[in-house]
Formats: C-alpha cells, structure tokens, sequence
C-alpha cells in the first residue's frame, strides 16, 4: 500500500512539530531527516505525477 501525498505531508508536519518539542539532539535530528524523506518523496511523486501529464514528444 502506498501512501499518498497527504499522508506524507502530515508526518513531515508531525515529524517537524515534535523536533520543536525541545527533545534531545539525536531524536530531533532523526524526526528532520524523517520529515525531510517525507517531503523528498512528496517532490519525487509530483515530478512522476507532471512529466506523466505531459504530451510525449
């Protein structure tokens, strides 16, 4: 099952919420790199979703 774009936006806002939560340094590192993954496969998923749409050349 994948996870749509949704999804991924809510646990990067989640992920970047807690690391202000004001945790230990390694806790907050691992919640910005999730959140960062999170929103690099947001990016990959639209560029797949635009150059799909587009007419072939």
């Amino acid at each position: 099952m994948t996870r749509t774009t949704d999804d991924l936006r809510d646990q990067a806002d989640r992920a970047e919420r807690l690391a202000r939560t004001g945790m230990d340094s390694l806790t907050v590192e691992r919640l910005r790199a999730y959140a960062e993954e999170c929103r690099s496969q947001i990016a990959a998923a639209e560029r797949e979703r635009q150059s799909g749409a587009s007419p072939a050349a």
